[in-house]
């Protein structure tokens, strides 16, 4: 599978699931109860994104995803 053919609505929101969920791993977190919201949130937005009902191996490309919105946040903070 090619890194592009993710719609860039789902990386964003795949971006903010792990922005939001190293908010909540870290320390001491603050408004937990608002990052576990939005974490519920973009858990549904990801899980029932339309994109999923074209691609034939669905964990493979869940699991790509995951590691592109990694790379380019590691990209982002360097």
């Amino acid at each position: 599978m090619d890194m592009t053919d993710f719609p860039d609505d789902l990386v964003q929101t795949q971006a903010a699931w792990n922005a939001t969920y190293d908010a909540l791993a870290a320390p001491r977190p603050r408004n937990t109860t608002a990052l576990r919201r939005r974490l519920l949130l973009l858990s549904g937005r990801l899980w029932w994104h339309p994109y999923w009902e074209t691609v034939p191996s669905v964990p493979a490309a869940r699991c790509e995803l995951r590691q592109m919105a990694r790379a380019r946040g590691a990209v982002r903070v360097a």
